[in-house]
């Protein structure tokens, strides 16, 4: 008879990381599937070629993570996210599209997607979206992620006497980059991220990393 370990316990295997993959190709999406199976800690639970489908199969399984195509027939899917994170809120979404385009990937973190992918990327940023996303954090494409800390912000200027380049470090973060990738980004050192990073704490009064997401949000900084 087999004894179930507890989760947590020396020796225990973790429950998986269960996904649904939503993309209107075949071919993609059986790709997508031998991908990410072949991770230990992934399971594919099922698949669907458009939005009708794919809701329905994430009120099914309840996985943990959305893979969800930008182009489903009928139109983009991000006007669904946030009917999809009504009705599922244990599941997060990474958005996978060929659209480089910063504007949509702003309307889909705004929408509730957590994860937005160029299908043109490496396949391990795909990996590396999705145990972020299983954890509720954010993975922005990297180009992305740098064009959109470069926008300005609203027109009423940066909020607590922020600077241009303090609102774009702040949006790095909320994105979930390092300090050594931020740096890298907007050609910094660390050590000055960091001081950026201390200045933001201090003028806004947020401390931790998801007092600083919801500072964002609140703010519409992204």
């Amino acid at each position: 008879m087999s004894t179930q370990i507890a989760d947590g316990a020396p020796g225990a295997r973790r429950a998986p990381i269960t996904i649904v993959l939503a993309d209107d190709h075949a071919i993609v999406r059986a790709g997508l599937r031998m991908l990410l199976d072949a991770e230990e800690d992934f399971e594919v639970v099922s698949e669907a070629g458009d939005l009708s489908v794919a809701e329905r199969r994430v009120i099914a399984y309840h996985p943990t993570v959305l893979v969800l195509d930008v182009n489903m027939p009928g139109g983009s899917s991000i006007p669904s996210i946030p009917r999809i994170r009504e009705s599922a809120p244990q599941t997060n979404i990474v958005v996978l599209t060929m659209q480089n385009d910063p504007e949509l990937a702003r309307d889909a973190l705004r929408a509730g997607a957590v994860g937005y992918v160029l299908k043109e990327a490496a396949e391990s940023e795909l990996i590396q979206a999705v145990r972020l996303a299983a954890e509720g954090r954010t993975y922005l494409d990297p180009e992305l992620g740098a064009r959109l800390a470069a926008d300005a912000p609203g027109s009423s200027g940066p909020p607590d006497d922020l600077s241009t380049r303090e609102v774009e470090v702040l949006r790095l973060i909320a994105l979930g980059h390092t300090n050594s990738e931020i740096a890298a980004q907007l050609y910094l050192s660390v050590r000055t991220v960091e001081s950026h990073r201390a200045h933001i704490q201090q003028k806004t009064q947020r401390t931790s990393r998801a007092q600083l997401v919801a500072y964002v949000r609140e703010h519409g900084l992204l």
